[in-house]
């Protein structure tokens, strides 16, 4: 087998317990960041490469890693968006004919330092009892002082920014410019297969950057406007809230996702708070509370929309819950056309319970046109 005499690594939390694993492959490194897990069992190239999880160090519960092997089609981004990877069992050789190369191969390209031989399951238990926390994964085993130092430094995830650190520098255009309809993506952690569900559906997006005003946006004449999904904390992105505001201001169709539903919500008042564990993985139960029905949703997200403040405002009803905390899941504006909802409709991976919110926000594109 390769890299027989593999070094030794831990994962140090900051509360200062340490699990016990080793390198993945036969390099030194170290990576810090927030940990946390997800529980789906395939899927994890797009887990990787998902900008939501920019800053964040994964544990994937799922046994094997990386016995697929990867390929560039299922990338969200360009490159890992992850600070590093913590797994029980990592797959050095494939089995997928598609694949384009081992995950070995893809984390050294996106220079992504990982351990496994993690007993993981105690690690999930831990984070699930305890909280998500900073943590620290390294192969320096016998500085534990240093280690523990260097993790001091790492900000705290609760009112850190990190939309600026994902978001596209210029604006870019996807799908067919002479789509029927228009749609300006204000990207604060945009995945590709969000925009590519809206290509699908005949329209044409323009991507514009974090900071971008309203005005901006408003000047290309798009048809509806979308606020993507993201990293960190919603609550410091003042430019993105405002663009939230000034859309619903002028009652133009507006979809958030994921972060940018936490967006829409501090838009009109509510507020967010930060989740003991937060909600990642791809098996997650959602009652929609305007048919009924029950959805096995994709989840990532560390915060989450106050449900008391939603629930008592005049303007908002609830339209989507979890069913395992029972947290707000969905929502819409009662007299502006605007809905948001706290999962991910694309999923990439995960079931295709909810493209049908894709096809709402389609018929309110068409309402506004008509």
């Amino acid at each position: 087998m390769k890299y027989q005499t593999r070094k030794k690594a831990i994962i140090l939390l900051a509360d200062g317990t340490i699990f016990h694993g080793k390198a993945v492959g036969d390099k030194d490194g170290s990576a810090v960041g927030e940990v946390c897990f997800n529980t789906g069992m395939s899927g994890y190239q797009e887990i990787f490469t998902d900008p939501s999880y920019f800053g964040q160090i994964m544990v994937t519960t799922n046994a094997h890693i990386g016995n697929y092997g990867t390929n560039e089609n299922e990338e969200e981004a360009d490159t890992a968006q992850i600070s590093g990877l913590v797994c029980k069992n990592f797959s050095y050789y494939h089995s997928r004919p598609a694949a384009d190369m081992p995950l070995k191969d893809f984390l050294d390209k996106s220079d992504l330092f990982a351990i496994s031989d993690v007993d993981t399951r105690a690690l999930v238990t831990y984070i699930r009892e305890n909280g998500a926390m900073n943590a620290i994964i390294s192969t320096d085993v016998d500085n534990i002082e240093g280690l523990k130092k260097q993790l001091a430094e790492v900000p705290d995830m609760n009112g850190l920014e990190l939309a600026s650190k994902v978001s596209t520098k210029e604006p870019y255009f996807f799908g067919k410019e002479d789509a029927s309809y228009k749609v300006a993506v204000l990207d604060v952690g945009v995945k590709r297969s969000i925009v590519r569900h809206l290509a699908n559906r005949d329209v044409y997006c323009k991507v514009f950057p974090y900071d971008t005003s309203y005005a901006e946006m408003k000047a290309w004449e798009p048809d509806g406007y979308l606020l993507s999904n993201g990293p960190g904390d919603p609550q410091p992105l003042d430019n993105a809230i405002q663009v939230a505001k000034d859309i619903m201001a002028e009652d133009r169709p507006l979809f958030g996702i994921c972060l940018g539903h936490q967006i829409i919500a501090l838009a009109n008042g509510i507020g967010t708070y930060k989740m003991h564990q937060g909600h990642r993985g791809i098996n997650h139960p959602i009652l929609n509370l305007q048919t009924g029905k029950g959805e096995i949703t994709s989840q990532n997200h560390g915060f989450s929309v106050n449900k008391e403040e939603t629930e008592s405002h005049p303007g908002v009803e609830v339209t989507h819950t979890h069913l395992n905390d029972n947290t707000v899941a969905g929502l819409k504006m009662k007299n502006k056309n605007c809905f948001s909802v706290q999962y991910h409709p694309e999923a990439s991976p995960g079931p295709n319970d909810a493209h049908y919110l894709f096809d709402e926000f389609m018929q309110r594109l068409q309402g506004a046109k008509a």
